[in-house]
This record gives structure tokens, sequence and C-alpha cells, in this order.
């Protein structure tokens, strides 16, 4: 989004896309953790933020994993008084609209962040409609890939200061860029620790983890259990201490969410 439209090309514009919309999540989703883990230091329990968004089959199911704190928030105290889904269809769908138009002036005072949340507006209300059952028929593959594209798009209008430089990003996604450059060009400007950053954050966001602790409490033998608890534990503190590493390396590099 920063570059000037003559330099953005098609691949780098998907390519900055698909970083960005990584970079969100776990800019946010760590921070809450962070805040989780000392909230429970002190004796209290928060509950969970995230439930790995990018694995949702629908913009409407995405809003259940994303965020939730917020979504549950407006669901009580601004949808469900509204009436929600109680008084018939077009009410329904003019109380969605409702609740993620003042989402999107949530997170601040600008046309882009209203026209986010509307646009997410509007596809849950066409998911109640022939665009769900259509995307229920579907595989489920696909239906990734339909959520994925879906929030994508919509970063760029998150993530955009005007809707002049969202227009032209959205435009070089969809090839109508007067810069020429490859896909391999676009890869190539990755350093190699982006590129792990990179696929590591694809894993991350995937749900395996939890599916593969759970695989683990019923075939493993305790005593292999603790072993490998131990093992995490060292990595982790591994990350941790590299992490920590390249903060002090680096440049000051405030959360995303700080603006909020």
């Amino acid at each position: 989004v920063a570059l000037a439209p003559g330099q953005l090309t098609t691949a780098l514009s998907w390519l900055g896309i698909a970083c960005y919309t990584r970079q969100i999540y776990f800019d946010f989703s760590g921070y809450s953790d962070m805040a989780i883990g000392l909230a429970r230091m002190f004796g209290f329990t928060f509950p969970e933020n995230f439930a790995h968004p990018y694995a949702a089959r629908s913009v409407t199911e995405f809003w259940r994993r994303w965020h939730m704190s917020l979504s549950r928030w407006f669901r009580d105290y601004l949808y469900f008084p509204l009436g929600g889904n109680r008084h018939g269809r077009l009410r329904t769908y003019i109380n969605l609209v409702t609740v993620f138009f003042l989402c999107g002036l949530w997170h601040g005072a600008e046309w882009t962040f209203v026209a986010w949340g509307l646009y997410h507006g509007a596809f849950l209300v066409m998911e109640r409609g022939p665009l769900g059952r259509w995307i229920d028929a579907r595989p489920t593959p696909l239906r990734h890939a339909y959520l994925v594209l879906v929030v994508m798009i919509g970063w760029v209008l998150f993530r955009a200061s005007t809707f002049t430089s969202a227009l032209a990003y959205l435009s070089a996604m969809m090839g109508r860029s007067p810069a020429a450059g490859s896909a391999i060009d676009a890869v190539l400007l990755l350093e190699p620790w982006q590129v792990l950053a990179f696929g590591a954050g694809i894993v991350g966001s995937l749900p395996w983890a939890p599916r593969a602790r759970e695989l683990r409490e019923r075939i493993m033998h305790p005593l292999a259990r603790g072993t490998l608890a131990c093992a995490e534990t060292a990595a982790l503190a591994v990350v941790l201490f590299a992490s920590a590493l390249m903060l002090a390396a680096g440049t000051y590099n405030p959360f995303i969410y700080f603006r909020f």
C-alpha cells in the first residue's frame, strides 16, 4: 500500500497483502495471548480472543473466530438489542449491516474503516441467502480459498489510508498495473528470514497444533509425553530468545492494533 501505484506489480501486490494478512493476525493474536498469560499469572482467566480464523470456511464463521471479545460485545450489546434475527429477514440484514458499520467506525474515524466494516457486513448478509447455500455445497478447500480471498481483499481497505490508494492497490491485484514483474521477482525481494517467517505464519495460522496435542494425549505413553513437553518448552525458549535479539537489533515497530 505504501508503494507508488506505478511501482506496484500484480505479483508484488498479492505478496504484500498476503504478508499483511498474516502480520495483522499474529500481531493482534500474539499480544492478546500475552495479555491472557499475564492475567493468568495474577490469578485472572481471560477467554481466548482468536480461534484460527483463517481456517474458517465462510465470513460468518470467520467472525466467530476473529477478535471474539469484540464480536461478542457487538452481538450482546448491539445486535441482540436491535432485534437480532427475530423480526424477519429484512430487519436481520439491516441489523447486521448496522453492526458492521459501527464495527468499522470503532476502528477509526476514517471512511476506509467504514467501508471495510460494510464490506464484511455485506458478505454476512449475502451468506444468509444464495451465496451461503452455494458455499455450503462446495468442497472444503474451495470454501477456505473463498474465505481467505474475501478477507485479503478486505484487508486492503483496512490498511489503506485513502480510497484512492485502496483502489490503486486493488487494481494492481487484478492485473491492471503499469509496472511489470513476475512472481519470482516479487519473492526475490524477500530476505531468507522473511520467507521463513511467511512459511511459519501459514503453518501457525492452521489448527494443526490442538489436533496434534489431542492425538498425542491419546496415543503416547505418559513418559514420552513428558519428554515431548520438555522439548516443546525448550524450543519455545529458543524462539523467545531469538525474537528478543531481533527486537533489540531492529527499530521501534509498534503493534498494529495500538492504533485502535
